[in-house]
């Protein structure tokens, strides 16, 4: 199985798919990483992989489902937790104004203190902000706290996020699969 999925390296869908495989095919298999859901829907129907992983939380899910209708089929759905998430802030800002995140993790928790957020593509983009110094806090995983504790500081654990995710191949799933409840079997 090669499964083609959102980058960049680090994020939660490199962490499930690689899950995928370590469970559900006995770590046999590989994980391409792509910028945009487009180029790894193209490179499925291309046959360059033989799988797509998308988690039906992201932005694009809706329309990669539409745009790849006929062409990509669901074929496998499962729930997974991500990597456990936190709002972290800078050490020497005692009261951001300023939170980034990714826009799926905004009503993760009460953001009301804040003036403004900061939409980021991911939330490894938050932790590299936060690393650098751009962003006062972020919602980002609690696992960057380890990589500057004398620069970052906990405002809050939020856990990890238990989200629905669907593998997309080219061939659909036999009517009498039992993932199919469409089908009079």
């Amino acid at each position: 199985m090669h499964i083609a999925t959102l980058g960049p390296s680090g994020n939660n869908h490199e962490l499930i798919a690689k899950r995928y495989l370590r469970m559900r095919c006995s770590g046999e298999g590989s994980v391409t990483l792509f910028s945009q859901f487009e180029a790894a829907f193209q490179a499925l129907l291309a046959g360059h992989v033989s799988h797509v992983l998308q988690c039906t939380a992201h932005a694009t899910h809706s329309d990669c489902v539409g745009r790849y209708m006929h062409r990509a089929y669901p074929v496998d759905t499962f729930i997974a937790g991500s990597k456990p998430l936190a709002l972290i802030a800078q050490r020497d800002s005692v009261r951001p104004t300023l939170v980034a995140l990714q826009p799926a993790t905004r009503y993760y928790t009460d953001l009301t203190a804040y003036t403004e957020i900061i939409d980021a593509p991911t939330t490894v983009a938050v932790a590299e902000g936060l690393l650098a110094g751009r962003f006062e806090a972020g919602i980002c995983a609690e696992e960057v706290l380890g990589q500057a504790p004398e620069q970052l500081r906990l405002v809050q654990s939020l856990g990890p996020a238990l989200d629905t995710w669907v593998m997309f191949a080219t061939t659909p799933l036999a009517a009498s699969s039992p993932l199919r409840l469409d089908a009079d079997v």
